[in-house]
C-alpha cells in the first residue's frame, strides 16, 4: 500500500524569524532607495502618512491629548511593531509552504506602493522604492524559507541537508544588511542640503526691529513660563512623520487664483522686502484646558497684507487657500490676511535665527489670533485666492471649524497639580487673548471669592501675559482656579468644551497641598 509523503512542518521560531527578517529587509531596501529618489517615497513613512490621513478624528485627538508632541514617535513605534507582527504572521502561515506568506508580503507591498504613489508630492520615480522593497522582501522570504525546508528534510542517515548554523548565519547577515540599508537611507534623506541652506542664510536683519523687551514681562522666578519660548521648546504639532526638505534658494511661492495679477515670490525677493519683527503667541487647537501647546516667539517676516495688496484680491475671494510643499492645505479668511492691523506674516526668522526646519524653514505663515490649523502653513509654496465654497482645506474636510479664532484662556503653572508647596508660594500662570489682549486675571481658592491677580507687563495684545497671586495659604489641601478677562470685557467661560472642532474652553484648576 502506497503511503503519502507529508511535507515537513517548520518550527514556529524558525518561520517567525524568516518572516520578520524578510519584512525588515524589504522596508530597509525601500528606505535606502527612497534616500536616492525622495524621502517621501519611503514605504514606511508613506504608509504612516496615509495612516495619519485616514485616522478617525477622535483617535487623532486622543493621540495629541495623550502623547502631545511625542505623538509621531508613538505612531512610528507602533507601526514598527505592527509591521514586525505582520512579518511573523507571514512566517507562521508558511510552516509547510511558503506560498501563503509570500501572498501576504505581496499584498503588503501593493498597499505600500499605493501609499507612496498617492502622496500629494509623489513623483514618477517614487514607485521604484516600494517596488524594490517588495522584490527584496519576497526574494529573501523565498530564499530563507527554502533553506529552512532543506534543514528539515532528512537524509538517508537521518542527518539534515543544512545545519542550523548556516540558516542563522544567512538570517543574521540579512538583518545586519537591513540595518545598514536603513541607516544609509536615513543619511541620504538628509543630504538635500536643507540644513546647510539654513545655515547659509545667516543673520537676517529686520527692517523694523521690535523694541527691547520691557521689564517684568514674566514671573518665571515664581513658576510662570518665560515670556519667550526657546526654539527648542516651542511646541510642534503637524501631520508630518518626516520633515519636508526645501532649500531657501529653491523656494518659490505662487500667488494666484482670484487676483488681478499673479505673482511668484522667490527667497531673494522675499528677503529684499520690508521685514517686520514682533512677538506673537501661538497655540494649537488641540490644546486642552491647562495644556502645554502654547508658546511665544519673536517672528520676523513680510506682511501678507502688502503682498495681497500687490496682487489685487478680487472682491469674491473670501478664502486664502495655502499649500505646503508636502501637500498639506489650509484655509484662512481673506479679510484677516488683508487687514494691515492684524500683521499676519510670511515668516523667515524665529527668535533671531532662520526658521528651524521643524517649524517651517524656509518660509511659513504666522497669523495672530487664529489657531494654526486655519493659519499656520509651514513650508508654504502656494497661495490661491478662492472661496470657502469652492475649496476645503485638510482639516475642514475632517470636520474641524472653518474659522477658528483663538479663545480667551488662562492656565495655572504653579503650584503644579498635586504639588506640595510652602504656605507663601505664589499662584502663577499665564493668560492669553491674541488680538484682544488681557485686561484682568482672577484667581479663587477653594471655591471662594475671585481675587484679582498681579499682571506682568504687556508687550502687545498678540502675546500672553503672566499672572501672580501672592498670599499665605493655610496648611492642607486646596484647589485653585483661574479665569481671564480680555480687553473687550469678555470673561473666560466656565463651560467645558473639548478642543475639536474650534478650541477648548473652561476654567483651569489645580489641587495642591500646603505643608
Amino acid at each position: 500500500m502506497a503511503t503519502g509523503v507529508t511535507k515537513p512542518q517548520l518550527p514556529v521560531p524558525v518561520v517567525a524569524m524568516v518572516g520578520l527578517v524578510s519584512m525588515a529587509a524589504g522596508l530597509a531596501v525601500g528606505h535606502l532607495v527612497a534616500g536616492f529618489i525622495s524621502p517621501s517615497a519611503s514605504p514606511f513613512f508613506a504608509v504612516g502618512s496615509s495612516a495619519v490621513d485616514l485616522t478617525p478624528l477622535w483617535l487623532k485627538d486622543f493621540a495629541v491629548r495623550t502623547f502631545g508632541t511625542y505623538d509621531k514617535a508613538v505612531l512610528l513605534s507602533g507601526m514598527a511593531v505592527v509591521i514586525g507582527l505582520l512579518g511573523v504572521l507571514a512566517g507562521l502561515l508558511s510552516r509547510r509552504s511558503g506560498t501563503p506568506g509570500l501572498i501576504l508580503i505581496v499584498v503588503l507591498g501593493v498597499i505600500a506602493s499605493t501609499a507612496v504613489v498617492s502622496r500629494p508630492t509623489a513623483g514618477p520615480l517614487d514607485v521604484f522604492a516600494p517596488l524594490l522593497a517588495l522584490i527584496a522582501s519576497a526574494g529573501l522570504f523565498v530564499s530563507l524559507h527554502r533553506l529552512a525546508l532543506l534543514r528539515q528534510r532528512p537524509t538517508v542517515d537521518g542527518a539534515t541537508d543544512m545545519s542550523r548554523r548556516a540558516l542563522l548565519a544567512e538570517s543574521a547577515a540579512a538583518a545586519v544588511g537591513a540595518c545598514i540599508a536603513a541607516v544609509c537611507g536615513q543619511l541620504l534623506a538628509g543630504r538635500s542640503g536643507t540644513e546647510a541652506s539654513r545655515k547659509a542664510v545667516g543673520r537676517i536683519v529686520p527692517t523694523v526691529p521690535t523694541p527691547p523687551i520691557p521689564p517684568l514681562v514674566d514671573f518665571s522666578a515664581d513658576g510662570s513660563p518665560t515670556f519667550v519660548t526657546s526654539n527648542r521648546d516651542f511646541y510642534r504639532i503637524d501631520t508630518n512623520l518626516m520633515l519636508p526638505q526645501l532649500r531657501a534658494e529653491d523656494w518659490r511661492l505662487r500667488v494666484h487664483g482670484m487676483v488681478d495679477r499673479e505673482l511668484t515670490v522667490t527667497w531673494a525677493d522675499l528677503t529684499s522686502r520690508k521685514l517686520i519683527e514682533r512677538p506673537v503667541t501661538m497655540t494649537c487647537v488641540s490644546n486642552e484646558v491647562g495644556g502645554p501647546l502654547i508658546s511665544t516667539a519673536y517672528f520676523t517676516g513680510v506682511l501678507l497684507a502688502d503682498i495681497l495688496k500687490e496682487v489685487g484680491v478680487q472682491h469674491r475671494a473670501d478664502q486664502v487657500f495655502t499649500t505646503s510643499v508636502d501637500g498639506w492645505t489650509c484655509g484662512t479668511p481673506t479679510e484677516t490676511l488683508t487687514d494691515p492691523n492684524r500683521q499676519a506674516m510670511l515668516v523667515i526668522r524665529m527668535n533671531g535665527e532662520p526658521l528651524p526646519i521643524e517649524h517651517g524653514f524656509p518660509v511659513r505663515m504666522v497669523v495672530p489670533g487664529l489657531y494654526g490649523f486655519v493659519s499656520g502653513t509651514k513650508w508654504i509654496t502656494d497661495m490661491e485666492l478662492t472661496t470657502f465654497e469652492a475649496k476645503q482645506a485638510y482639516w475642514l474636510q475632517r470636520g474641524w471649524a472653518q474659522r477658528a479664532p483663538i479663545k480667551t484662556m488662562s492656565r495655572i503653572d504653579s503650584p503644579a497639580a498635586s504639588g506640595r508647596v510652602s504656605a507663601n508660594t505664589p499662584i502663577t500662570g499665564v493668560a492669553w487673548a491674541p488680538t484682544k489682549g488681557i485686561e484682568k486675571v482672577e484667581v479663587r481658592l477653594d471655591h471662594g471669592q475671585w481675587q484679582p491677580a498681579e499682571l506682568s507687563t504687556e508687550v502687545n495684545v498678540d502675546t500672553w501675559r503672566m499672572f501672580r497671586l501672592r498670599g499665605r495659604w493655610e496648611p492642607g489641601a486646596h484647589v485653585a482656579a483661574v479665569r481671564a478677562i480680555d480687553k473687550t470685557g469678555y470673561t473666560q467661560t466656565a463651560d467645558q468644551v473639548p478642543p475639536i472642532p474650534d478650541g477648548a474652553s473652561g476654567w483651569h484648576s489645580v489641587q495642591f497641598t500646603v505643608l
